[in-house]
């Protein structure tokens, strides 16, 4: 049931209500889901109405403005009386803004979303912070803003019962009926393989429900919720190569995805998590760009162990010619200068035409993926966030090289393979050659 209105507009759509015309495309998903009896967490949805009436005019719209400025009275009231109906759990608040999770863009992570939020204060807060994340430089820099933001600009927020996630991840249904479902599982809650700060164990199941192809990674890290906070801690030694899913499971996630694929007649990137034994789905979007077509899968094996990292042709190590292997994340080859980028402070470093190396690509960095002619990672994944913008963009990537960033050294050529999920060294400079990998 709806809650209120405030100059005639509803302040709260239950997410069963939800459609992507009012609540964005991320909440409209989910209402769909739901209203076809799929698992999804139960919620409500700030709609697009009250954002409009917040933020009258977008082009004068400042990030700080919005964050400092208090809801209105009325809106505090509504999400007060719709998080009691929910019982007062964490939440997670998270955007669904107007064009997000299209069949054109998909918009992965470019906006703000909260996990482990309580009480009406901390969600007025993120709600706020959500609607100035249209603003973000990550995210005028994706839609690629020139001038003024567009007129229809405007930002629902999705307000959902927090899972505490044993396992989390990602697949891809597939878009044919011969081709296979492709899964990304990592421990804990879903920004550690959405964001690429861990590589995930990597599954492929086929249209039978087999599975045919399984990697099991080195899973260094994961996100829990400890009370109201997120905390990142290492996994125990005997769970970094233990599997997150048995086939029974993997299976289980297909099935699942192809009815979600169903629902919405087309192949979809879904973003899932079990909790106490169960499967829920937390998002669901079209496939924006085709996955390389080499076998991820297997290709993945290399990234946990890398077996061929800073070994040449001949075997020998540290000269022009070295390969190191990867993940496959999106396809092309491209050469260019290698650039060491570890964090926001070397961002002024990067020029157009550079290859990105970096640890993991933060969504806040998509601005530089659109002047990067590829990227290679430490870690993450092909269904990652910055894999599926790279391959929007069109840019090779290769993804989860163990310690790129030393063996790779800064301003030396580099080939990126984003097909074959290789990287390659030589360059020749001043007449002398330049050794790319160490």
């Amino acid at each position: 049931m709806a809650d209120g209105s405030m100059d005639g507009c509803r302040m709260i759509v239950t997410l069963g209500e939800a459609v992507a015309g009012t609540c964005g495309g991320k909440a409209g998903a989910l209402g769909a889901l739901l209203r076809a009896g799929l698992p999804v967490p139960d919620g409500f949805v700030v709609p697009f109405a009250v954002h409009r009436e917040f933020v009258r005019d977008p082009a004068d719209a400042a990030r700080r403005e919005i964050e400092g400025r208090p809801l209105d009275p009325a809106v505090l009231g509504a999400l007060t009386r719709a998080l009691g109906d929910l019982g007062d759990p964490p939440v997670a608040v998270r955007s669904s803004a107007a064009h997000e999770d299209t069949g054109l863009a998909s918009a992965a992570g470019q906006h703000e979303s909260f996990l482990a939020v309580r009480g009406t204060d901390q969600v007025a807060d993120a709600v706020r912070a959500c609607w100035a994340s249209l603003f973000s430089p990550r995210a005028v820099g994706y839609r690629g803003d020139d001038g003024p933001p567009p007129a229809d600009l405007a930002m629902a927020v999705l307000v959902q019962r927090l899972l505490d996630a044993d396992v989390s991840g990602v697949m891809f249904t597939p878009g044919s009926p011969d081709e296979p479902t492709e899964i990304e599982a990592s421990w804990g809650l879903g920004p550690s393989v959405v964001g690429g700060t861990v590589t995930p164990d990597a599954y492929r199941v086929a249209a039978s429900g087999q599975v045919t192809a399984r990697v099991v990674a080195d899973k260094r890290t994961r996100l829990d919720r400890r009370g109201g906070r997120l905390v990142t801690s290492e996994v125990p030694a005997d769970d970094r190569r233990r599997p997150t899913l048995d086939d029974a499971t993997a299976t289980r996630l297909a099935e699942l995805g192809a009815r979600i694929a169903g629902v919405f007649g087309g192949p979809q990137d879904i973003e899932w998590a079990i909790a106490d034994g169960r499967v829920w789905i937390l998002q669901s979007r079209p496939i924006t760009a085709a996955l390389p077509t080499q076998n991820s899968a297997t290709s993945h094996a290399s990234a946990p162990h890398a077996p061929t990292a800073g070994t040449t042709h001949d075997g020998s190590a540290g000269t022009p010619g070295a390969v190191l292997s990867g993940t496959p994340g999106s396809r092309g080859s491209v050469t260019g200068a290698a650039r060491i980028v570890r964090g926001p402070a070397d961002f002024a470093r990067v020029r157009p035409g550079d290859v990105l190396v970096c640890p993991f690509t933060d969504p806040a960095w998509t601005p530089l993926l659109r002047i990067a002619a590829g990227v290679v990672t430490e870690t993450g994944g092909v269904l990652s966030h910055a894999a599926i913008v790279a391959r929007e963009y069109a840019i090779p990537a290769v993804l989860g090289i163990p310690d790129a960033t030393r063996r790779l050294r800064d301003d030396t050529l580099i080939t990126v393979d984003g097909s074959a999920g290789t990287v390659t060294a030589g360059t020749i400079t001043t007449g002398t050659v330049a050794t790319a990998i160490e």
